[in-house]
C-alpha cells in the first residue's frame, strides 16, 4: 500500500536488494561518500537527507513569516508550529524544500497548490476554499448532512472527525511513530501478503508478536519479534477463503465475474495496530476527496485484530467512515455498544456470554468459594468485572481477587504474592479470565510454587492454547476446565497451507536470484517473510482451527453481502463502487449456513455461536483436549457430562468441592461469619418458625393457620380440633346419647302412666315428670359440642345443662327435705311444715332455685356472653375450635350455685338415711351425686391439660354420665318395682314399711 508518493528508495530496500551507490541520495541528491544515506551526520542548514532547507518556509512550501504559523497562529521564532523546539535551519520534516518545491520533490509555482493545483491568494493550501459554510472538502455540505453527502440526524454519529481533522491526525501518527521517518513502505508488498482484486478485504492478523521495554512512540519492525504460528493460521485462512470464493470452490454463484483481493497487515503490537489503523483512514480519506487512483483502491472491509485490546482503536476510528470491521478473536462485550461502534461485527461470541457459561459451570459443580483472577488489559479486566457482577447474584463468593500484571522482573515478586495467596485463601477453583500470553507466565509461576489439586476455569483464549499446555510442569497443577468456541473443521484447509508454504519459498528462491524481494527493511507491517515460518511448529490444534474458522466465517460473511449489493442473483454481479455504509447494512441482512454452522449477526453485530465446555485429560501421559458438554447462548442452556471429567486429584472419580461452610441442613439458619455470605455457621430454627429459602439467615414465623416443627425448612397447616359428625368417636357418642334420651323417655312414660301409684307418689308425683324432663334437656345439651361451634350452640353449650341440672337438682332436694320434714321435723314444727306444703311450698322452691339460676345464665349472656373462637395458644400444631370464656366469672357463679344444690341434696338425702326402705332415696341419691360430680371433676382436670377431640368427647360423656348417673340412681329402681315387683307398689306395703319404722323408733 502506498500512502503518500509511490517512491522506490534504495535506503528502505531489504538487505538483500541492491546496493546503495555512495554518491547519490536515494532521492537523487549528492551524499558524501563517507556517510550512509539513512544515518549520515547532518550539518546545521541540512536536512537528514541532504538537502537544504530555508528557514522561511514550511515543509508543504508555503512561505511562513518569522512569527506566523502556515494556518496564522503566531508561533515564536525558536518554535516550530506544533510548539516543538526547531532550530531556524532545520526542516521538521527533514526534506530539503525549497520555495517552489512540494515536499515529495514536485515543482510548484507560487500560485499553486503542492499538488499541482492552482491556488489562489483567497485559498487554503490544499487548493480548497473553505468558507464558513463549506466543508474541508470543497463539497457543499448542509449542517444536517455527512461528509459523504448522507443525511445524518444530530447525535448520529457524535465522535465523527472531520476528514481535515483525520488527515492531520494521520500525518501527525504517522510522522511520530515510524522510526526513521518510514511509513508502511514505498516498495510493493510481498505477493503473498497482498493480492488484487475487484473488491480489496483489509487483514489484520498477529504474524509477530513484539513487546515494548520503552515508552517512546515508536514502531519497530515487526519481523524483530517472535513469529507467532497462531496468526500464520489467520492468515492463511483468509487467502483459504477468498481462494475458495474466487474460484468458485463451494458455491459458484456466490460472486461470479467478480474476485476479492486483500491486503494483509501484521498487527504484532499494539503500536502496530495503531498504526495500520491510521493508513486504513487515510485510504478513505483519499477516497473521499478524489486523491484515489484505480491502483489503490481501498478496502471495502476489515478482517481482524484478534485481540480486544487491539480493537478498540479501529472500532471507534473506522466506525467514522461507517467501514465495516469483523473481528474475529475480539470478544469483549463493551464493543457490542453500537452507539460507540456503529460499523463492528465479530464471528467470536461476546464475552457476556463466556462469563454466563462461568458462572452456570460454577453452579452446575456448587462451586461457591472461588478465586478471581484476570489479565491486565481490556479482555481480562471487563471480563473480570462481569463476572464479578454475575456472580452475586448466583450465591458465588470471591475469596481472592486480582488482576495478572504484564511479566517484567518488576513485576514477579506481585505475581509469586499473588500466587501465595491464593494458596493461604483455601480456594479449590480459581477462575482465570486472561490472554494466554499473561497466563502462561502466570502458570510458570504456580508450577514454581508446585500449587496441585486445584481446579482451574480458563477461558476461550487459553483454555485450549498449546502456549499453556505446553509449559514443562502444567500437568501438575490440577484439573483444567474451559469455554472453548464450538469446534470447527475446515477441509482442504491443511493442504491448501502446505501449497502456500511451497509456493512462498519459491517465490523467495526466485528474489533471492535476482536481488530484489520487493520487501523494505524499514521497521514496517507489511514486509513479513512467510518462508521463515517453515523454521517453526506449524502443526494445527484445535485453537488454531477454531479461530481460523471464525476468519473463514468472516470472509464468507462479506462474500454473503457482497452477494447481495452487487445483485449478483442474477447469475452475473454488478461491478459498481460500492460505499461501506452500504456493505455494511447487507452485513446485517446475511444470513448462511457455512459448514451446518448458522451464521447471522444480531442487533449487537455478534454471532449466534455457542461455546464448548472442555477438560485437559492426562489419562495416556499426553495433553489433549476433550470436549464434555456444551453451552448455548439463546435460550441459555449447558449441558455437561461429568462422567467424561477426569479430575486430576488424589480422587480422579470426584468432584472437587469448592466451599467456605459446607451447607445447612433443612431448617438450620445460616449465621454469617465475616463478610462473605458463603462463610457461615448453621443454627436450627426454633418451633413454629421456619426458614425460608429467600433469606436463609433469618428462622421466619409461621403464619398464624400454620405451624412447624424445629429444624424446619417450611410451615404444615394446623390441625383442626372438633368433633365432626362423622368420626368414628362422635358417632360412638352419638349412639350413647340416644341410648340415655330412650332410657329417659322410657322411664317418663313409666311414671306418667303410673302417676297414680304409691312408687310414683312417694318419688315425687307429678315432680318426677319434671325431672325427667329436664334430664332429656341435659342429655340434648351433648349436640351442642359436635361440628364447628356458632353463636346458638355455644349459647346452649353449657347454659342448657346447666339449668337443666338445676331443676333436676332443686327437685332431689326439695323432695328430700320434704321427707326428712314429714318423718324428723313435721312433730316440732307442725304448723310451719302444714303452711309450707298446703301452699305450694315445694313446687315455689324448685321454681325459685330455677329462677335465680335463669338469672344468673342472663346475666352471663348479656354481660359475658360466649363466642365461637379458636384458640392459637393451647397448642402450636393445632386449632380449638371452642366457644370464648367457658370459666368467666359468670360462669363460675352458675358452676357454684350448682354446686350448693349438689351439696343440699347430698345432706337431705344423708339426713334421710334412717327412713323406710321405700322412703329411703339416701343411697341412690348419693350414688348419682358422686357420678355427677366425679365426672365434672374429671372434665375441669382434663380442660388444664388437654383440649384435643378426646376432651370434648370426655365432656360429652360427663353429661351422659350425669344424666345416667340420676336417671340409674334415682328413676330405674322405681320403674323396676312398677314393672317387675308390683305387689311393692301398693299402699298396704307402704303402711307396713312405715309401721314397721315407727315400731322400731319406739
Amino acid at each position: 500500500m502506498k500512502l503518500f508518493n509511490k517512491r522506490r528508495s534504495r535506503c528502505c530496500r531489504h538487505p538483500r536488494s541492491e546496493e546503495v551507490r555512495p554518491s547519490r541520495h536515494p532521492h537523487g541528491e549528492e551524499v558524501k561518500p563517507s556517510r550512509h544515506p539513512c544515518s549520515e551526520e547532518v550539518k546545521p542548514g541540512r536536512h537528514p537527507d541532504g538537502e537544504e532547507v530555508k528557514p522561511s518556509r514550511h515543509p508543504d512550501g508555503e512561505e511562513v513569516k518569522p512569527g506566523r504559523h502556515p494556518d496564522g497562529e503566531e508561533v515564536k521564532p525558536n518554535r516550530h508550529p506544533r510548539t516543538e523546539e526547531v532550530r531556524p535551519s532545520r526542516d521538521p520534516h527533514s526534506e530539503k524544500v525549497k520555495p517552489d518545491r512540494h515536499l515529495h520533490g514536485e515543482e510548484v509555482k507560487p500560485d499553486r497548490h503542492p499538488h499541482g493545483e492552482e491556488v489562489k491568494p483567497d485559498r487554503h493550501p490544499r487548493a480548497e476554499e473553505v468558507r464558513p459554510s463549506r466543508d474541508p472538502h470543497s463539497e457543499k455540505v448542509k449542517p444536517d448532512r455527512h461528509l459523504h453527502g448522507e443525511e445524518v440526524k444530530p447525535g448520529a454519529f457524535g465522535g465523527t472527525m472531520s476528514p481535515r481533522a483525520v488527515s492531520l491526525l494521520v500525518q501527525l501518527a504517522f510522522f511520530s511513530i515510524c522510526r526513521n521517518h518510514a511509513l508502511l513502505t514505498d516498495s510493493p508488498p510481498h505477493s503473498e501478503l497482498e493480492m488484487p482484486g475487484d473488491y480489496i478485504i483489509a487483514g489484520l492478523f498477529p504474524l509477530h508478536s513484539l513487546s515494548y521495554t520503552s515508552s517512546l512512540p515508536d514502531l519497530s519492525d515487526c519481523q524483530q519479534g517472535t513469529m507467532n504460528k497462531h496468526g500464520y493460521h489467520l492468515m492463511q485462512a483468509m487467502r483459504f477463503a477468498v481462494s475458495e470464493i474466487n474460484n468458485g470452490t463451494k458455491d459458484g454463484s456466490l460472486l461470479p465475474n467478480v474476485t476479492l483481493g486483500y491486503r494483509t497487515y501484521d498487527t504484532c503490537s499494539l503500536r502496530a495496530s495503531t498504526l495500520v489503523t491510521f493508513a486504513l483512514l487515510e485510504e478513505q480519506y483519499r477516497q473521499d476527496v478524489g486523491q484515489q487512483t484505480g491502483q489503490d483502491s481501498p478496502a471495502i472491509a476489515v478482517i481482524g485484530p484478534d485481540s480486544s485490546s487491539y480493537a478498540f482503536l479501529p472500532a471507534t476510528a473506522l466506525g467514522a467512515y461507517m467501514l465495516p470491521e469483523i473481528s474475529y478473536e475480539a470478544s469483549d462485550k463493551m464493543l457490542s455498544n453500537k452507539l460507540l461502534y456503529p460499523a463492528f461485527l465479530r464471528t467470536i461470541p461476546s464475552d457476556k456470554n463466556q462469563v454466563n457459561a462461568m458462572i452456570q459451570l460454577l453452579v452446575r459443580f456448587d462451586w461457591t468459594w472461588i478465586a478471581l483472577l484476570g489479565s491486565n488489559n481490556n479482555y481480562g479486566l471487563q471480563g473480570m468485572q462481569s463476572l464479578q457482577e454475575e456472580a452475586a447474584n448466583y450465591g458465588i463468593c470471591i475469596a481472592y481477587q486480582a488482576v495478572i500484571p504484564t511479566y517484567t522482573d518488576a513485576t514477579r515478586p506481585q505475581i509469586q504474592q499473588m500466587v501465595s495467596k491464593i494458596v493461604q485463601t483455601q480456594v479449590t477453583t480459581i477462575v482465570v479470565f486472561s490472554s494466554k500470553t499473561i497466563a502462561s507466565f502466570f502458570f510458570m509461576e504456580v508450577i514454581e510454587q508446585n500449587v496441585t489439586g486445584k481446579v482451574w476455569i480458563g477461558t476461550e483464549d487459553w483454555s485450549v492454547a498449546t502456549r499453556i499446555s505446553s509449559i514443562p510442569g502444567i500437568n501438575t497443577i490440577g484439573s483444567v476446565i474451559g469455554i472453548s468456541i464450538q469446534s470447527a473443521t475446515m477441509p482442504g484447509f491443511k493442504e491448501f497451507e502446505d501449497f502456500s508454504m511451497a509456493t512462498s519459498k519459491q517465490y523467495d528462491k526466485k528474489y533471492m536470484v535476482s536481488g530484489d524481494s520487493g520487501l523494505s527493511d524499514v521497521p514496517c507491517v507489511q514486509n513479513t517473510i512467510l518462508s521463515k515460518f517453515a523454521s517453526i511448529d506449524l502443526s494445527q490444534d484445535m485453537y488454531d482451527i477454531t479461530s481460523s474458522f471464525n476468519v473463514y466465517k468472516a470472509v464468507y460473511a462479506l462474500a454473503h453481502a457482497l452477494h447481495l449489493l452487487l445483485d449478483c442473483d442474477s447469475g452475473k454481479c454488478q461491478k459498481v463502487q460500492t460505499k461501506p455504509w452500504q456493505l455494511l447494512q447487507k452485513l446485517k441482512q446475511v444470513r448462511f449456513l457455512i459448514d451446518n454452522t448458522s451464521m447471522y449477526f444480531d442487533a449487537n453485530g455478534d454471532p449466534p455461536t455457542g461455546y464448548d465446555i472442555v477438560t485437559w485429560d492426562w489419562t495416556e501421559g499426553n495433553w489433549s483436549v476433550k470436549i464434555v458438554g456444551e453451552y448455548s447462548p439463546d435460550p441459555p442452556n449447558l449441558t455437561v457430562d461429568i462422567s467424561q471429567i477426569y479430575w486430576n486429584t488424589n480422587d480422579h472419580s470426584k468432584t472437587p468441592k469448592s466451599i467456605c461452610s459446607p451447607e445447612c441442613h433443612p431448617g438450620y439458619a445460616k449465621i454469617l461469619r465475616g463478610q462473605h455470605k458463603c462463610c457461615f455457621d448453621c443454627q436450627p430454627c426454633p418451633e413454629a418458625t421456619f426458614l425460608n429459602k429467600s433469606d436463609p439467615t433469618i428462622c421466619q414465623p409461621c403464619a398464624l393457620d400454620e405451624w412447624a416443627p424445629s429444624e424446619s425448612a417450611e410451615c404444615l397447616s394446623r390441625i383442626i380440633i372438633l368433633l365432626q359428625w362423622e368420626e368414628p368417636l362422635s358417632l360412638s357418642l352419638l349412639l350413647l346419647l340416644g341410648l340415655t334420651m330412650l332410657m329417659t323417655l322410657g322411664a317418663m312414660v313409666t311414671f306418667l302412666l303410673h302417676l297414680d301409684t304409691p312408687v310414683v307418689k312417694s318419688a315425687g308425683g307429678r315432680t318426677c315428670l319434671a325431672m325427667l324432663l329436664s334430664l332429656l334437656g341435659a342429655a340434648g345439651s351433648s349436640l351442642c359440642h359436635f361440628g364447628h361451634p356458632s353463636h346458638v350452640s355455644c349459647l346452649f353449650k353449657q347454659s342448657l345443662f346447666n339449668l337443666s341440672i338445676t331443676v333436676c337438682l332443686a327437685c332431689i332436694a326439695v323432695r328430700s327435705f320434704q321427707i326428712v320434714c314429714i318423718f324428723k321435723l313435721s312433730s316440732k314444727l307442725p304448723r310451719a311444715y302444714d303452711t309450707w306444703s298446703r301452699n305450694d311450698g315445694p313446687q315455689a322452691t324448685i321454681l325459685l332455685i330455677f329462677v335465680t339460676e335463669l338469672f344468673i345464665f342472663l346475666l352471663r349472656i348479656v354481660l359475658d356472653h360466649p363466642e365461637p373462637t379458636r384458640d392459637y395458644d393451647f397448642y402450636n400444631d393445632s386449632i380449638i375450635l371452642e366457644c370464648s370464656k367457658p370459666l368467666s366469672p359468670w360462669a363460675c357463679v352458675e358452676l357454684g350455685f350448682m354446686a350448693i344444690l349438689c351439696i343440699l341434696c347430698f345432706c337431705f338425702s344423708y339426713m334421710g338415711k334412717e327412713l323406710p326402705a321405700n322412703y329411703n332415696e339416701a343411697k341412690c341419691i348419693t350414688f348419682s351425686l358422686m357420678i355427677y360430680i366425679i365426672s365434672w371433676i374429671s372434665v375441669f382436670t382434663m380442660y388444664s391439660v388437654d383440649r384435643s377431640e378426646y376432651f370434648k368427647a370426655l365432656h360429652v360423656m360427663a353429661i351422659q354420665a350425669s344424666v345416667l348417673g340420676i336417671l340409674s340412681g334415682y328413676f330405674l329402681p322405681k320403674v323396676y318395682i312398677i314393672l317387675l315387683k308390683p305387689q311393692m307398689n301398693t299402699t298396704a306395703h307402704f303402711q307396713n314399711c312405715i309401721q314397721m319404722y315407727t315400731m322400731s323408733k319406739e
